[in-house]
């Protein structure tokens, strides 16, 4: 038998036609991605400004305004509720809570599910600023219906509670994909397993630590990658507090807008843009590296 030919791929296309089929592909990435990433890095090492000599005529500042940012006691306190907000609204909200609707669901009548998960799916495609419109109609210190529920006139929930409210805000707006994912993933798994796990006395946390968990692994850690990964450059939530009061909601996203755009110092918002993007290969490592230690147990 004749040995391949290199240059026709898999599918019989030849590699011409391959790369033909890639290039329009490759092309973007590069314009939308790559580029702006390069962009990015530049401008973090210059002292370019929106207006001023600054804008005319930037000067190439070094890792100025790096250490600057690691030094600023406002990045740090932004870094820090970023971290609040991404383990309160995907870890511990989006996540769970998309579980356990999805785990709720499972066997439900069909127009039960179905209502359900379109109720959930609504939250998700609507617009954000409609999103945001309506919570702050909820949230309202005078007329809001949270109030008019609770009877708790007067009370402004997005000055006094800020980060708690852009967290259930979030966590009410991107449950709807955890819900689907998990959905999905516990279409895998067998019932009769489940059966058999109950007929031999397993309560329902038995059966989800030992039958369910294991073999759902890898889409827990998918998930969890995804909706940290969007919660951490998340920017909806400006549109409820634009970081206020006083910083008390500024996390990482606000935070580069006002000091880049309201600020006006574009070089420094990209350098802070920079780092955020360490940040979020740091995550994506460390998932890799968690994916690839804990395969996903197959059960016979």
């Amino acid at each position: 038998m004749s040995r391949a030919d290199p240059a026709v791929s898999p599918a019989g296309l030849g590699r011409g036609r391959a790369v033909g089929f890639m290039l329009p592909a490759l092309v973007l990435i590069g314009v939308f991605l790559v580029f702006p990433a390069l962009w990015t890095i530049y401008l973090g090492l210059t002292d370019y400004r929106l207006t001023g000599l600054a804008a005319a005529d930037p000067q190439v500042v070094g890792a100025a305004n790096f250490t600057e940012a690691l030094g600023d006691d406002r990045f740090r306190s932004s870094l820090w509720l970023t971290v609040q907000y991404v383990l309160g609204s995907a870890v511990v909200g989006q996540a769970v809570l998309g579980f356990a609707l999805a785990w709720a669901l499972r066997n439900r009548p069909g127009p039960v599910k179905r209502i359900t998960e379109g109720l959930v799916l609504l939250a998700w495609i609507l617009p954000s600023s409609v999103v945001a419109f309506l919570w702050i109609a909820l949230l309202d210190r005078d007329e809001g219906t949270l109030n008019a529920i609770l009877h708790t006139p007067g009370t402004a929930w997005l000055l006094d509670h800020p980060m708690s409210s852009i967290i259930v805000f979030n966590v009410w707006r991107g449950t709807a994909f955890s819900m689907m994912l998990y959905g999905a993933a516990l279409e895998n798994v067998p019932p009769s397993h489940l059966e058999t796990a109950r007929l031999a006395g397993a309560s329902t946390f038995q059966q989800l630590r030992d039958v369910v968990l294991p073999r759902i692994r890898g889409h827990v850690l998918t998930n969890l990658l995804l909706i940290s990964l969007w919660t951490f450059n998340d920017f909806t939530a400006f549109q409820i507090t634009a970081g206020g009061p006083e910083g008390r909601s500024e996390i990482l996203p606000m935070y580069i807008y006002n000091v880049a755009l309201s600020g006006g110092r574009l070089g420094f918002g990209a350098a802070i843009s920079f780092l955020v993007l360490l940040i979020n290969l740091v995550f994506a490592f460390a998932y890799l590296r968690i994916l690839r230690g804990r395969r996903e147990v197959v059960v016979p």
